[in-house]
């Protein structure tokens, strides 16, 4: 029960469909429900509803984040890295002491900015703007690249900053 359709798809196509405005309002719509659905689904059927979807050593990687109820901040930040299984992550607070509407107004933020990026390379597409998509992608491409280099890093981090 991960996402049928990936965020990063229905963003480009909302940007390439519908433009900016519209694009953004729809793909942040259809995230926020389908980010609501995993982490009401978690709450309300727990953990072995949740090991259906999200392997048992990827939920213990990413205990700390359940055991401790000032985790926002962190949260945020993964809600904003490029890349993050953001669907598991979804499943895994479900699990923990969030409340929904903190949940709700955390990943709708940490997740827009990516939406953003994502609008505008659809519109860059559909515009045939192919330098600007190309920058784009290419920024987009770095922010992995490093999200992936330093994700133990910045994980370890997190975690001594939640002991």
């Amino acid at each position: 029960m991960a996402a049928p359709i990936p965020g990063e798809v229905t963003g480009f196509l909302g940007g390439y469909l519908y433009g900016g405005f519209l694009g953004v309002i729809l793909s942040t719509i259809g995230l926020i429900l389908g980010s609501w659905l995993a982490f009401f689904f978690a709450k309300t059927f727990g953990r072995p509803f949740v090991e259906k979807f999200v392997h048992e050593k990827t939920i213990e990687r990413y205990d700390y984040l359940l055991k401790h109820r000032r985790a926002e901040v962190l949260v945020f930040i993964l809600f904003l890295i490029p890349g993050f299984p953001k669907d598991y992550l979804c499943y895994i607070l479900g699990l923990g002491p969030m409340a929904t509407g903190e949940f709700l107004i955390i990943s709708s933020a940490g997740r827009l900015m990516g939406t953003i990026m994502l609008t505008l390379g659809g519109i860059f597409f559909r515009n045939q703007q192919y330098s600007r998509f190309s920058l784009l992608v290419g920024i987009a491409i770095v922010i992995v690249l490093l999200s992936m280099a330093y994700r133990d890093k910045l994980e370890k981090m997190f975690r001594r900053w939640h002991r």
